[in-house]
Parts: structure tokens; sequence; C-alpha cells
């Protein structure tokens, strides 16, 4: 008798095992939490654990699908001015961009195979579930079209730096240029150009040893800046006309310019500063 007792409950356990192990294997996949911008989501990736969603609560794999496509969506309308320059958003809807395009690629995959996984479920016409795949299809080709953009987001990005260094790197460029070729002492009267720029606005200035600046605003015709203090004598030393030539003469490939998408493209030029003058 005790035999008999002790084979069932042996049998017994081994049948509870089987019905706990069996629920084991469905158990759902951990929940993976992203972030991209101000925006969150939450999702499973089922295929990655070999699961099947078709086995999970649907309420939660509704909420899983819908959060996915609600982040898809701010993605796509915050990025939209990305790649405009001139727009107000610009800087931070390229910043968006960019960090999507580092961190968005798996859950774009993991959604993408989830969706997919849907279609073999039994509830997949009921509820919200149509709607959702509908519009994640959607959502997820747009977002793989605006991932494309990695090379142009990545350039974007290199001329913004560059053309920042430019705008910092100024001063340092145009003192290195007088310290080079300008003589000491500096003799007014005497043109010689150690440095011009061009800012983007489209205003040309073309810096002269003594002071003296040539100017040139758009389409106006340049004209010559003295600098303050210039006694009579020094004035009369003062040939306007040498000083626009030299302006005129000064070779454009070493004017400093702020870095474009095309000089990027280019070796990197020699350092802008040049000696140019002629004798009173």
């Amino acid at each position: 008798m005790g035999r008999m007792t002790t084979l069932a409950r042996s049998i017994a356990l081994l049948g509870l095992g089987a019905v706990f192990g069996g629920c084991a294997a469905k158990q759902a996949p951990p929940v993976q939490h992203y972030a991209l911008g101000m925006s969150r989501a939450e999702y499973r990736d089922y295929a990655g654990a070999k699961a099947s969603p078709c086995d999970a609560e649907p309420r939660w794999f509704q909420d899983e699908l819908t959060a996915v496509n609600g982040l898809l969506a701010r993605f796509i309308k915050e990025t939209e001015q990305a790649l405009d320059p001139k727009a107000l958003e610009h800087p931070k809807q390229l910043a968006l961009l960019e960090e999507g395009l580092r961190t968005l690629p798996p859950v774009l995959k993991v959604h993408e195979a989830n969706l997919r996984a849907l279609s073999s479920c039994g509830f997949r016409r009921s509820g919200a579930f149509p709607d959702l795949a509908q519009r994640g299809a959607a959502l997820l080709t747009e977002s793989k079209e605006r991932m494309a953009l990695g090379p142009q987001i990545q350039a974007a990005a290199a001329l913004r730096e560059a053309q920042k260094q430019w705008r910092e790197q100024g001063p340092a460029r145009e003192a290195k240029a007088k310290e080079t070729w300008c003589p000491k002492p500096s003799k007014v009267g005497q043109p010689d150009l150690y440095f011009a720029r061009q800012s983007p606005e489209g205003r040309t200035e073309w810096f002269f040893c003594d002071g003296h600046v040539v100017e040139k605003s758009g389409d106006a015709e340049p004209a010559l800046l003295s600098p303050e203090g210039l006694s009579k004598a020094d004035r009369r030393r003062v040939q306007a006309k040498k000083y626009l030539e030299a302006a005129q003469a000064y070779p454009a490939e070493e004017m400093d310019r702020e870095p474009s998408a095309a000089t990027l493209q280019k070796p990197a030029a020699s350092e802008s500063g040049s000696a140019t003058g002629s004798e009173p």
C-alpha cells in the first residue's frame, strides 16, 4: 500500500512539473525600455527570445505595439526640419535624427518582427490590432526612409562643426597672419595686405598692416576705412587707389571664408594669409 502511494505521488509531481514547464516555456520575454529624445516606449523582443506574441496576453502586446508606433510617429514628426539649415528647429531636430541613427535600428528590427508575427495570431483581427498593424507598417517604412538620410546627416554635422570652429578661430587666424606678414614697425601709407575675410552675409574685408581696411558689402563699391587718430601728415601719405588695387589683386583662393559642403570635400587648403602690397 505504501509503495502504491509513493508511486502515485511521483506521477502527480511529474504531471505538475510538465504543466509548470509548459507555462515557463510560454513565458513572455522581459520588457525592454527605450528612450529617444523625450519619447519613451516599452516593448518585448519575442523573436529574440524564441517566443511568440500569439502566446502573450493580447492586451500587453497591444500596448507594446501602440507605444512603439507612437514613438516612431513622434520621431518622424520631430525630424521633418532636420535637413533644413534655415528652419527654426533645425539644430534640435538634427540632433534627434543623429540620435535615432545611432540607437533606433534595433528597435525597428524588433518592431518589424513583432508586426510580422501578429499576422499569425488568432486575435490579429480583433480590437485595435488591424489598425496597429497597418499604421505600424507605414511608420516603419517612413522611419527607414528618414534613417536612410544618414550620410547627409553626418555631412551636415561635420559642416556645422567646421563652421563653428571657423567662427571661433577667426581672430587667431587673423592675428597669426598679421604676425607673419606685417613688417615691424608698419608704415602708414604702405598698403601691405596681410589678411582678407568674407563673412557668410557677403561682406568682404581686406586688412592692411597700417590699420587700414578695405570693405565691400554686397554689390556696393569697395571703400577704404582709415584707423582713428591719424595725423594730417599720415593722411597725406595714404593713397586710397593703391589700397583698393591691392584688395582687388588679393588671390581669391586665399580669402578666409566660412566652410561649405563643397570645400569640405576638397583637401585642406593652406592657411589664409598673404603678403601683398606695393611701394608708395
